[in-house]
C-alpha cells in the first residue's frame, strides 16, 4: 500500500504536471529571464515580486507631496486623522485603491511617494475621492 500511495502521489504532484509546468516555465522565462534571479535569496525574490508587507504608515504620510494643498490644510489634517484610526486591513485597501496593490514596492516605503491633489471642482460635496494609480495621485475634494 505504501508503495502504491508513494507512486500515486509522485504521479499526481510531479509526473502529471511536468509537461504543462515546463511549457509555463518556458513562456514565463521568455518574459522574465530567471537567470538574473539567482542573485536573490528566496525571501528577497519574494519581496521583489510581491512587494513589502511591513508597513510604516507614518512614513507613508511623510512621503506625500501635496498639489493645491498644504500639509496644514484642514482637509489634509482630517484625512490623516481618519486614516491613522483605520484598522490595518482598511489601510491596505486604501493602498490598493491608490496604487493598484496592497503592498509597498520592493524599493521600500522610504521611496514610495504619492500625491494628494485638490481637483478644484466647483461643488466638492458632489465628488468622491478618486485615484490615478499609474501616477499615484489621490484626488481629494475639499
Amino acid at each position: 500500500r505504501k508503495e502504491f500511495v508513494d507512486l500515486y502521489v509522485n504521479y499526481m504532484f510531479n509526473e502529471s504536471v511536468q509537461k504543462p509546468f515546463e511549457d509555463f516555465k518556458r513562456g514565463f522565462s521568455r518574459g522574465c529571464p530567471t537567470k538574473k534571479w539567482k542573485m536573490f535569496l528566496p525571501g528577497e525574490l519574494q519581496t521583489v515580486l510581491e512587494g513589502h508587507v511591513n508597513y510604516d504608515w507614518h512614513c507613508l504620510e511623510k512621503n506625500v507631496n501635496y498639489i493645491n494643498y498644504q500639509k496644514s490644510d484642514e482637509t489634509i489634517k482630517n484625512f490623516w486623522n481618519v486614516f491613522h484610526r483605520l484598522p490595518e486591513e482598511k489601510k491596505k485597501m486604501f493602498l490598493a485603491f491608490l496604487s493598484g496593490s496592497d503592498r509597498i514596492p520592493a524599493t521600500a516605503l522610504e521611496y514610495f511617494v504619492f500625491h494628494i491633489a485638490d481637483p478644484k471642482v466647483e461643488d466638492p460635496d458632489t465628488y468622491y475621492p478618486f485615484s490615478n494609480t499609474c501616477s499615484l495621485i489621490l484626488s481629494l475634494p475639499r
